[in-house]
């Protein structure tokens, strides 16, 4: 018997190791997933077969789309006060680069949900993931995993609750308002009294991602996450870091007054 429970014991021990170390290595967790290209119809299509459900597409650059993705276990983990942004994945499909690249569930579900990640259910997503668009390897973008929780770029600098307020209203108005915005591209319902919406920023702000880097330019478009009467965006500064974990202070310094920019494209699509 004692045998038995052993050989259970390592047995399982050596499974979630394995899957672990898919994505983690030397502590480090990629920020991204880059897999075969296929055309946003058939990316859709592979979402829905694998159980997912698509919620808006974005053109984030001139060759480049983004999908944006959920099911019930995102929103389940994402059913708390500012935890919403978690609800919601993003691929994108990057004809530039002739691939797709796709939000780590593990990078950003670790970095957004903080104390309330779970991590097998990242890895459940991750392997519906690699199902249907088959094997996918990691992105250079990588960050140390124990630190995502408290990320920051540097002193200075904001954490993920350091959030801006965009508007303040009854969570029903603000939700109106979205929905009347013409840069409203997409709204998702997380539960009775939570929504995120996805905004597209102005066309010249938006440009940032060719300065940076276009193969992430899945962070567009921008999140608004709506709850207890508030209209909240992840401040720019810690979005955009924790989206290109490889940016240098000087290159961060080329779109110095983009973060800024943001916020204000953000509150004119709510008055």
């Amino acid at each position: 018997m004692n045998k038995i429970l052993i050989f259970i014991f390592f047995t399982f021990s050596f499974v979630l190791n394995f899957c672990f170390a898919d994505t983690i290595n030397d502590k480090t967790v990629s920020a991204y997933k880059i897999g075969k290209y296929v055309d946003v119809k058939s990316a859709t299509e592979k979402l829905a077969s694998a159980g997912f459900e698509v919620v808006g597409t974005y053109p984030s650059f001139d060759n480049g789309t983004t999908i944006l993705y959920t099911n019930s276990t995102m929103k389940a983990d994402a059913s708390k006060n500012d935890l919403g942004f978690a609800a919601v994945g993003r691929i994108l499909i990057d004809e530039e680069n002739h691939q797709i690249h796709i939000d780590n569930p593990v990078y950003f579900g670790a970095a957004f949900l903080r104390s309330n990640y779970n991590h097998a259910h990242a890895l459940n997503i991750l392997s519906s993931l690699e199902k249907v668009f088959g094997t996918l390897k990691n992105s250079d973008d990588a960050y140390e995993f124990e630190e995502l929780p408290k990320y920051h770029f540097m002193i200075g600098m904001p954490y993920y609750n350091d959030m801006n307020t965009i508007a303040q209203d009854s969570t029903t108005k603000l939700v109106a308002k979205a929905k009347a915005s013409k840069d409203t591209i997409s709204i998702v319902q997380i539960d009775k009294n939570r929504y995120v919406a996805f905004m597209q920023i102005d066309k010249r702000t938006s440009s940032f991602v060719k300065k940076i880097g276009v193969q992430n330019s899945e962070i567009l478009p921008w999140a608004v996450l709506i709850e207890n009467g508030k209209a909240k965006a992840l401040n720019a500064k810690y979005l955009i870091a924790i989206s290109y974990p490889l940016l240098t202070m000087t290159e961060f310094m080329t779109i110095a007054t983009v973060p800024d920019a943001i916020t204000q494209s953000l509150k004119r699509s709510f008055k």
